[in-house]
């Protein structure tokens, strides 16, 4: 089995597909698999002295240890020094950053429009002596709000809203104050956006989502720009044992091979459906920064390479926006995103979200486009015809 010291020197610089499907893969050996499969072990042989990357099961698994590096190599290529650590789910990841980096009596930065599970650690986080503010993510709002923060969280683009924010803006101003910088990268995933690469100190996301891709497993990830930052990461994942399993991150890995192919037809049809609702007199509010004509467009064109999957708009009503729901035949109602199939909800009806009741968040799969795009104004068509 491979150990974290056997990975094989890469050209630098490879394009985003060759390094994907290459990720993280072992030293050839002769008649294994290229990819290991999963190692299910809760302990390892250990005599003597406790010496070796792998000892115990809550602390590291060399399944962990290949798909850690694949991450970092798509988050970071080239750059040295880079340490990720993999968790159970994407809230895991969250929860490691804001709760270890932060004491009681420091000030953390949150936006007021991130993903609606935020405010849950807003509250444990005050539980804890730590002052919170918050502010949008569009306008770079956060700015305001920065002065003698210890952490400074981003989310571009914002879920569900889509606001993009300025990160090497946002970077230098918080470094110059001493603060850290964490970014959540979930919507963009590292092929869209590469945080470390623009500055901040981790880079965070969900790999439920477009890091995989296929909506089986759960998953989460920091990417910590040195080893010093990821000690502390990592000894949080020890403490409250949200690891991952073997099979979880081996599925993980394989999935990963894909993600350009994915991403790169997710990102044309995601495109493809917000210019079709541009000219659509029943849609308002119609959010996705790929387009020119987006609020976001500028900022997002200067620091991503993909706008990703993710289009929001809005319906009349509720009952407008349940109909078109149930019209659809090619979108699954789910409230995931990033997957190969296209998924859609009334994002209203989960509370915690400060959308109109109205409000769809829509994540293109990898359909065919003209399939897809036909698919949601025949869909629209029917929702207004049956009003």
């Amino acid at each position: 089995m491979s150990t974290p010291d056997s990975a094989p020197a890469r050209a630098e610089r490879l394009g985003d597909g060759t390094v994907a499907v290459r990720a993280g893969l072992p030293e050839p050996a002769k008649n294994e698999p290229t990819l290991p499969g999963p190692v299910f072990a809760a302990h390892f042989h250990l005599p003597g002295e406790v010496e070796g990357p792998y000892t115990y099961g809550r602390e590291t698994n060399p399944t962990w240890t290949l798909l850690e590096r694949a991450i970092g190599e798509l988050e970071a290529p080239g750059q040295e020094g880079v340490d990720t650590v993999v968790f159970a789910s994407g809230m895991a990841a969250v929860s490691a950053v804001l709760l270890s980096q932060a004491r009681a009596g420091d000030t953390v930065v949150l936006p007021d429009d991130g993903y609606q599970a935020l405010p849950l650690v807003r509250e444990q986080l005050e539980a804890y002596g730590v002052h919170v503010r918050t502010a949008p993510t569009g306008g770079d709002a956060q700015l305001a709000v920065l002065d003698g923060a210890r952490l400074l969280w981003l989310e571009t683009p914002s879920n569900p809203g889509l606001d993009v924010c300025d990160i090497r803006r946002l970077v230098d101003a918080a470094h110059a104050g001493g603060t850290l910088v964490a970014v959540d990268n979930t919507l963009a995933t590292p092929l869209g956006q590469r945080p470390l690469e623009l500055g901040a100190d981790f880079s965070v996301a969900s790999g439920t989502k477009g890091l995989t891709g296929h909506g089986d497993l759960l998953l989460g990830y920091v990417v910590c720009r040195n080893a010093e930052l990821a000690a502390g990461i990592r000894r949080w994942r020890k403490v409250v044992g949200a690891i991952p399993g073997p099979m979880e991150a081996w599925l993980a890995h394989r999935s990963l091979s894909t993600i350009q192919l994915r991403c790169e037809r997710q990102w044309t049809n995601a495109l493809a459906v917000a210019e079709a609702l541009s000219g659509r007199a029943d849609v308002s509010g119609l959010r996705y920064p790929g387009l020119a004509s987006d609020p976001s467009h500028k900022t997002a064109a200067g620091q991503m390479r993909g706008f990703g999957s993710v289009v929001s708009f809005t319906l009349a009503d509720r009952a407008h926006a349940e109909r078109f729901m149930a019209a659809t035949r090619l979108v699954e109602d789910a409230t995931s995103f990033g997957g190969v199939r296209s998924t859609a909800e009334r994002r209203g009806r989960w509370g915690g979200d400060a959308v109109p009741e109205g409000f769809i968040r829509f994540s293109a799969g990898a359909e065919d486009t003209e399939d897809l795009v036909a698919d949601v104004l025949r869909a629209l068509d029917v929702a207004g015809s049956t009003a």
